[in-house]
C-alpha cells in the first residue's frame, strides 16, 4: 500500500494573496487550504457547522488558524455571507477553490430533492460564488478559480444519476465561465480526481485501507487510490502563475483511471503468442 504522501511547499508562491476554499474543513478541501497556507496565502474556508470544530483543530495542529465560516452552501444567503466574510477579513480575494459538494448517489430511485441537493451544493453554488468573487477580482486586475470536478463527470457509473449529472455540469460551467471571465484576466479551470481516500471513502471501507486500497486501486493504472494532498498540488499549480496560459481546461488527477481500458491492469489478460 502506498504510504500517505507529503508535499514539499514550492516557496511562497501565494504570499500576500487571499484564497477562499469551500469545504475546507476536511478531505480534499482541507488539504488544498493547508497547502495554500504553507505557501504563504491567507485562507478563508467554509465547512458545515458539524465539521467546523474538527477543521479548526486540524489546522491548529499544523500551526495555522484560517478564518472558518460555518454554514451550508445550498443556501444563497450563506454563499453571500461567505464571500462577504472573506472580503471583510482580508479586503480582497485572489483565488477561489469551489470544492464543497454533496455526495448523493442515486439513480432510478432518485427523488427531485436528491437532484436539487446535488446541484444546489454543487454547480449552483460554484456558479454563484464565481459571480460573487468576479467583481473584486476584476477590480484587482485578475484572479484564478479552480472547480473540483470528478472522474464521475466523464463516465457512466451505476446508480449515480444525481452525482454524475451534477459533476458533469461542473465541467461545462468551467468552460463557459472561463470564456466569459477571460477578458478580465480571471482564469477558470477544474480538476477531476479519481478515487481518493476521503472521510466518506474511508467510512465505506470501514477504516480498513490495507484491504480496500488494492481492491479499489485496480480501477487506476497506478494500482492504488489517491490521497487528498495529491489533489492539492495540481490545484495549486492551476492557481499559480505557472498556469498563466491555462484556462477552460480540466486536469485529470486520477491515477490513470479514465485511460484504463476494459482489460484493466492486465492481470487476467493473455494475448495469443505471449507467455
Amino acid at each position: 500500500m502506498h504510504p500517505n504522501p507529503t508535499r514539499t511547499p514550492i516557496g511562497d508562491r501565494f504570499k500576500n494573496k487571499v484564497a477562499l476554499v469551500t469545504g475546507g474543513t476536511n478531505g480534499i478541501g482541507h488539504a488544498i487550504a493547508l497547502e495554500l497556507l504553507r505557501e504563504g496565502a491567507q485562507v478563508v474556508v467554509s465547512g458545515l457547522p458539524a465539521d467546523a470544530e474538527e477543521g479548526r483543530r486540524a489546522f491548529a495542529a499544523a500551526g495555522f488558524s484560517p478564518l472558518i465560516v460555518a454554514g451550508d452552501l445550498a443556501g444563497e444567503a450563506f454563499c453571500r455571507e461567505l464571500v462577504a466574510a472573506a472580503l471583510a477579513k482580508h479586503g480582497r480575494i485572489d483565488y477561489l477553490v469551489n470544492n464543497a459538494f454533496s455526495f448523493v448517489a442515486k439513480g432510478l430511485d432518485a427523488a427531485r430533492d436528491d437532484f436539487l441537493r446535488s446541484f444546489n451544493v454543487g454547480p449552483f453554488a460554484f456558479a454563484l460564488l464565481t459571480q460573487l468573487v468576479a467583481e473584486p477580482m476584476k477590480k484587482q486586475g485578475g484572479g484564478a478559480i479552480v472547480n473540483v470536478s470528478s472522474i464521475s463527470a466523464w463516465i457512466a457509473q451505476p446508480s449515480r444519476w444525481t452525482y454524475n449529472m451534477a459533476k458533469g455540469a461542473v465541467a461545462q460551467f468551467t468552460r463557459c465561465a472561463a470564456l466569459d471571465l477571460a477578458p478580465h484576466k480571471i482564469r477558470v479551470n477544474s480538476v477531476s480526481p479519481g478515487w481518493i481516500w476521503t472521510r466518506e471513502v474511508d467510512k465505506a471501507a470501514g477504516g480498513d485501507r490495507a484491504t480496500y486500497d488494492p481492491i479499489w486501486g485496480q480501477f487506476h493504472m497506478l494500482a492504488r487510490m489517491g490521497h487528498p494532498v495529491e489533489i492539492a498540488g495540481p490545484v495549486l499549480f492551476l492557481l499559480s502563475d505557472d498556469a498563466s496560459f491555462i484556462t477552460g481546461t480540466d486536469l485529470p488527477v486520477d491515477g490513470g483511471y479514465n485511460g484504463l481500458g476494459p482489460e484493466g491492469l492486465g492481470q487476467n489478460t493473455k494475448i495469443a503468442g505471449t507467455k
